[in-house]
């Protein structure tokens, strides 16, 4: 088990992401999970978020519906979504939050 991981998390669930990097553009708060930012928010990308310490852990997803590649993103300011992981990542959509330690591990 990731040490940085907080298993033991029952607190809200929230996460601000942000149409541009830098945390510009439209802005939109999350607290449960995300099918998709375009449906639901009318965002054509997520390019930059913050997480609280205090308010859990996440999974990013390049397509909607949970499906491509995936980003676990931990509490911080991420200025820049793109310069993390997988650099053939160049869009998010959709993300979920992580209510069981086995979901963020790979199989």
């Amino acid at each position: 088990m990731d040490q940085r991981f907080n298993k033991d998390h029952n607190g809200p669930f929230r996460m601000r992401v942000y149409e541009r990097e830098n945390f510009g553009g439209q802005m939109h708060e999350l607290s449960d999970d995300c099918e998709s930012i375009q449906e639901r928010y009318r965002m054509s990308d997520c390019q930059s978020c913050n997480v609280t310490k205090a308010e859990g852990h996440w999974l990013m997803h390049e397509q909607p519906h949970f499906r491509g590649k995936q980003v676990y993103v931990r509490p911080g300011e991420y200025k820049n979504l793109r310069e993390m992981g997988n650099s053939s990542m160049n869009r998010f959509m959709s993300m979920r939050r992580i209510t069981d330690p086995c979901d963020g591990q790979s199989n």
